[in-house]
């Protein structure tokens, strides 16, 4: 063995030989779900983290807590058959406003695990999370993190490690990570569906990130890459992951004021969910299985989308530029439309899609551009009829695949679009239908 390796290794069992557990029930918890811990709970991470770093250890048994705040140095650490239950009484949460300035951060918002500015956290293990968010009803079309907690919300953190947890149940959005550096999120498991606006997975505004082995079912969008802030995201990796959604499986871009760079997306399966029996929004078998979208005047380059095996998505793949033009602050006005261009989809199996069909779309004067299609090969029922193009460019509507209804092509609609190549692209119908398979309409 070589000198370094070996000096690394002897530094890697120093590390961890001297890493200390500092267990939950040693602080007052108690593994009864009609008494709080929280207290227990953060007073082992206060220690923790004064004494340097180590494991704040969840045994198991299930606890019940209101806001933790997790610091630096710190892992949460939930053993196998742990559960961590979040309260249904919104007293037992901390309303926190954090510094950075975002679409997100202009009210106090609530959560159950939360850091700020804070580096070298990690949740990890076997056990589970549970938000229990059934018990905070939508109050308003704008109430998440308001009257509904996040599970997790980190706001400008650095090296993150999320690995193996089960994570069940939030109030509005699972994992909102918030302008925050070196994240490493791999082998979890996402279940949420028991409210509105059940995101699975919210990245905004976050650099070198990477995603892997994630499995997802989520009543709203899955994999979501968003920019609520200046700040765009960029360098991230999302690959070998399992997800089922009711309306987006991959998202980029609803809330786009920054933008997004070098993003790398591939092995994904997308599939419905085994369970229907809730539908908040979208639809059963999912909206889109891929959405590129920007529409508050940010950038958007050099995203790579490639290996993605999809199965039962109504329209397969959306990709918009628009002009909703929404400010990350209250009062802000954005001048421009923004740009959405150098787009690579490649190697995209989709079957039992729906009829709508895919769309790449700008706007007059501010075509999407530099699009690459590559070995696409889409399968709906067909049968449609003829149908008209549609006349309303709905530049400032919310970006969504079926925002036009049933498109006039069966494969891809092209409208405001520069150097868009298909290559091995191939559109099939158990039905016949009257549509063509492209319909491409030049930029004025």
């Amino acid at each position: 063995m070589k000198k370094s390796s070996l000096i690394a290794l002897c530094l890697a069992c120093t590390v961890t030989a001297q890493a200390k557990d500092y267990v939950i029930t040693h602080y007052g918890a108690i593994a009864d779900t009609t008494q709080l811990s929280t207290n227990a709970i953060q007073q082992a991470i206060d220690q923790c983290h004064s004494d340097g770093g180590g494991r704040v250890v969840i045994p198991k048994g299930n606890f019940k807590t209101g806001t933790i705040i997790l610091k630096s140095k710190v892992d949460l650490h939930l053993d196998e058959g742990a559960t961590l239950y979040g309260s249904t009484d919104i007293k037992d949460y901390k309303k926190l406003k954090p510094s950075y300035v975002s679409l997100r951060t202009q009210k106090e918002t609530i959560q159950l695990i939360y850091a700020n500015q804070a580096s070298d956290v990690s949740i990890t293990g076997k056990g589970c999370i549970d938000g229990q968010g059934k018990g905070f009803p939508k109050l308003s079309w704008n109430d998440e993190g308001i009257t509904r907690p996040h599970l997790i919300r980190f706001i400008e953190c650095r090296q993150l490690n999320i690995k193996d947890v089960t994570l069940r149940n939030s109030g509005c959005w699972m994992q909102h990570y918030l302008a925050c550096d070196n994240v490493s999120i791999n082998g979890i498991k996402v279940y949420n569906r028991n409210n509105y606006n059940n995101d699975a997975l919210d990245l905004d505004g976050c650099h070198n990130v990477e995603v892997t082995n994630m499995t997802a079912d989520s009543d709203d969008d899955g994999i979501t890459l968003k920019s609520t802030s200046p700040r765009l995201c960029e360098n991230i990796i999302v690959k070998n992951c399992q997800v089922s959604s009711h309306c987006n499986a991959v998202k980029l871009g609803t809330e786009s004021n920054g933008g997004f760079k070098n993003i790398h997306i591939s092995n994904i399966t997308i599939r419905p969910s085994d369970d229907q029996s809730t539908l908040f929004f979208g639809k059963s078998r999912g909206i889109s299985a891929i959405s590129v979208e920007m529409v508050d005047g940010g950038k958007l380059s050099d995203v790579v989308i490639s290996n993605i095996h999809a199965t039962g998505t109504e329209s397969p793949i959306f990709v918009r530029l628009g002009n909703r033009a929404r400010g990350y602050y209250e009062g802000q006005k954005i001048e421009n439309v923004g740009t959405l261009s150098n787009v690579t989809l490649s190697d995209i199996t989709v079957n039992d899609a729906g009829t709508t069909g895919c769309s790449i779309t700008g706007l007059p004067g501010h075509p999407v551009s530099d699009i690459i299609l590559r070995n696409i090969s889409i399968t709906h029922p067909g049968g449609c009829s003829a149908t008209p193009v549609p006349t309303d460019e709905k530049e400032k509507d919310y970006p969504e695949a079926t925002m036009w209804g049933t498109l006039p092509a069966k494969g891809f609609f092209v409208r405001h679009a520069r150097n868009v190549k298909f290559k091995n692209v191939s559109i099939k119908t158990q039905n016949p239908d009257e549509r063509p398979e492209y319909v491409l309409i030049d930029d004025k």
